[in-house]
């Protein structure tokens, strides 16, 4: 019979080579996750973009045309008035811009006290529309002086996906966006994100964190559809902050994203 070489070394050479390539699939996995961050990222940009067109042009048809007028009147005050105006749409439009692009891009910053309301409003503020053009009452219930522990982009790219996606859900039907947040007695911080939309069927409740599992696939609309990439960010998002997400609802009675988050202490 063939002699086998059991010998300590040969086991810890075998054990190494084992550890080495499990090593390398979690450093691949690792870059796919960031592949799938960075894809979805695009997408919510992409998405914007078919928003933001259209609230550009209104921003910008008034400047052109009252510049027009101020040009041929040829009068000082009338010309004084038009560059005063084209300076805040300008400014409005400045801003906006470089509020998406902060959410497009990579949030390598550490961790952080983040004041919770004004990350809320600029996620809302990425949208380029103001929700009330569709018919959506917004209310957002959160104490000025509340405070998470976290990275400030990573927690607006969340609070963006869900603003989002509660906005695609009350489309083309009169709705109510509701956003609340309250400490709770375990040093946590609690933020419900509540619609008024159609609800999430059961058999889509159990799936809706999984990757590219999307109930929007039919739309055709850029600023309707989705890649179901949203949700999944969010989820692993939130357990990268030390915090969780989880969903009720109902169909015909909208849906509730619950977040957990640290308090800053």
């Amino acid at each position: 019979m063939p002699s086998h070489d059991f010998s300590d070394s040969n086991v810890v050479q075998t054990s190494d080579l084992v550890q080495s390539a499990l090593d390398s699939v979690e450093s691949h996995f690792g870059d796919l996750q960031k592949q799938v961050d960075s894809l979805q990222r695009l997408a919510s940009v992409g998405t914007m973009a078919a928003m933001i067109a259209h609230e550009f042009n209104n921003m910008l048809t008034p400047i052109v045309s009252y510049c027009q007028y101020a040009v041929q009147r040829g009068e000082p005050d009338l010309m004084k008035t038009a560059l005063e105006r084209t300076l805040k749409n300008a400014q409005r439009l400045s801003d906006l811009t470089g509020k998406i692009l902060g959410l497009a891009g990579d949030d390598l910053s550490p961790p952080t006290t983040v004041p919770l309301k004004p990350l809320i409003e600029d996620a809302i503020a990425c949208l380029g529309r103001d929700l009330d053009k569709d018919s959506i009452t917004l209310r957002i219930i959160v104490p000025d002086d509340l405070t998470v522990f976290a990275h400030a982009v990573s927690l607006q790219q969340v609070f963006f996906n869900l603003i989002l996606n509660a906005r695609q859900a009350m489309l083309d039907r009169p709705g109510r966006l509701e956003i609340t947040a309250r400490t709770e007695p375990d040093n946590r911080v609690t933020i419900e994100v509540s619609d008024t939309g159609p609800g999430i069927k059961p058999d889509s409740l159990s799936r809706i964190f999984e990757p590219f599992y999307s109930t929007k696939k039919q739309e055709t609309r850029p600023d309707r559809a989705g890649l179901g990439l949203g949700l999944h960010v969010c989820k692993r998002l939130m357990s990268e902050l030390r915090g969780d997400i989880t969903v009720q609802s109902q169909p015909g009675f909208g849906a509730t994203f619950t977040l957990t988050l640290p308090a800053a202490v």
